[in-house]
């Protein structure tokens, strides 16, 4: 799926960073795109010079008939083509969801007319009394499953989850209003819980800027403003956790809201007299997968504008 960057000069740490690092989510707050414009939108992006970037389409399983109705037009066919990867989140009913989620893989496999695209991953919200057994079982082994806590206030509840499960976890780094934003210290109990066991996990919500820093919540004239993550505060300080950093660091990085701050060479990204490497970079990136965006143009668009890609 990926295309390399016509840009000569992008930093090995920079690439190991971000790609396939953003999972397009156009349906989504604040953005919230009919499902025509987002998959204009994915098409685009997959045929444009960042597509390296790019990860899968996200999509709720309510809303699969929908993406049928306009997938003929879009999405590539026959033998050898490469298919759009789709993460699905699923509702109250992940059993039902997941079999509507094959379902949709049969329907969408090489040769249909209505092109190839493939649900390899299920994201599902799971309560204080769901049993982590049972949930997996739900699921068919053929997807990734990550699971997010449906309590509000404590992300790093569901790793334990997660891992009883043998799934894959999942943290909520903000939404459209400011108290949906993690404060750091649930953002690092998050972290380091997925590290020590050896946790994959994507973000969603609130990271398409850049660097940590006060902005608008949504795209409407007059809209509340409150401080958000940065994608880039975000993975680094997940690979500063997975490359046992001291907590404090980790932190900081987490933290940091000044970009001139970080230095991205040959040697890796340097920060403050640290430095991680590219290859380090690139290992905690195999446990820290992606983060969900409504906008793809505005992490590009942040990158060009701070001359890292």
């Amino acid at each position: 799926m990926s295309k390399p960057s016509p840009a000569a000069a992008i930093s090995p740490a920079v690439r190991a960073l971000v790609t396939g690092l953003v999972d397009y989510a156009g349906l989504f707050p604040p953005a919230q795109l009919g499902m025509a414009e987002a998959m204009r939108n994915y098409a685009e992006y997959l045929d444009g010079p960042h597509a390296w970037m790019l990860g899968r389409f996200v999509a709720p399983v309510s809303r699969l008939s929908e993406f049928d109705g306009l997938s003929g037009k879009l999405l590539p066919a026959g033998e050898g083509s490469k298919p759009w990867l789709i993460t699905a989140l699923a509702g109250d009913d992940l059993g039902s969801d997941a079999q509507h989620a094959l379902k949709f893989n049969c329907r969408h496999w090489h040769g249909s007319d209505l092109g190839h695209a493939i649900i390899d991953s299920i994201e599902a919200r799971v309560g204080a009394d769901a049993d982590p057994a049972a949930t997996r079982s739900a699921v068919p082994d053929f997807f990734a499953l990550y699971c997010e806590s449906a309590a509000s206030g404590d992300p790093a509840a569901v790793v334990d989850f997660a891992e009883r499960a043998g799934a894959r976890a999942k943290i909520r780094m903000g939404g459209v209003t400011p108290a949906a934003f993690p404060a750091p210290e649930a953002v690092m109990a998050f972290l380091t819980g997925c590290a020590e066991r050896g946790l994959a996990f994507k973000a969603t919500a609130g990271l398409h800027h850049l660097i940590r820093s006060d902005y608008a919540l949504t795209y409407d004239a007059g809209s509340d403003h409150a401080t958000m993550y940065g994608f880039l505060n975000v993975f680094l300080a997940a690979a500063a956790v997975l490359s046992d950093w001291p907590a404090d660091a980790a932190r900081d990085i987490l933290l940091e809201p000044d970009l001139k701050s970080f230095r991205f060479d040959e040697a890796g990204v340097s920060w403050r007299g640290r430095t991680l490497t590219a290859d380090e970079i690139s290992r905690a990136r195999k446990l820290a997968t992606s983060y969900g965006s409504c906008s793809f143009r505005e992490p590009v668009d942040e990158l060009l504008a701070a001359g890292l890609i």
